[in-house]
């Protein structure tokens, strides 16, 4: 059943299912339980989606185990010329965390996204600007009205006072 070879998936799982642990563990650090009139605890969210993250890897790390090692499965990992648009991702991600406390959330997310749709992906401009301008509207409901979570405002925080004013 286990062969000397392991495939690239078993490997990401198990990094992945590693990672989930790490999660949780530091999620343990605040109350993950329900609080009656306030909700779930800090670590609650972050606790829960990294047990499903668990959960998700281990049943791909099965799965890849129990499948076998097969010749086609000791090809290259990446085809020829993927990389390249692997670490084009990459690196726009990390520009996007780069930017996050500089420009804000509500603008470094929006930013990575348009780049995304309208460049990489190459979507219409309709899908990318409707998603652009969307998801910070979704972003500040979810988190900063439902949640009570603040998400990091940089520069354009000043812009936040009226909707403060709105719904705290």
């Amino acid at each position: 059943m286990f062969k000397s070879v392991m495939k690239p998936d078993s490997l990401i799982a198990l990094a992945l299912m590693a990672f989930s642990v790490y999660l949780m563990w530091h999620a343990t650090v605040l109350p993950i339980t329900w609080d009656g009139a306030r909700g779930p605890g800090g670590g609650a969210f972050p606790f829960w989606l990294s047990l499903i993250m668990f959960l998700a890897s281990g049943g791909i790390f099965l799965r890849s185990v129990l499948s076998g090692v097969r010749p086609a499965d000791l090809t290259p990992f990446f085809e020829p010329g993927m990389f390249g648009q692997v670490l084009a991702v990459v690196l726009a991600l990390g520009l996007t965390i780069f930017l996050m406390p500089i420009l804000g959330a509500y603008i470094a997310i929006p930013l990575f996204m348009f780049w995304y749709l309208r460049f990489f992906g190459r979507n219409g401009w309709t899908v990318t600007l409707s998603l652009t301008l969307a998801t910070p509207v979704a972003l500040f409901f979810f988190f900063e009205v439902a949640l009570l979570i603040l998400l990091p405002k940089g520069m354009a925080e000043p812009l936040f006072f009226p909707l403060y004013a709105m719904f705290f």
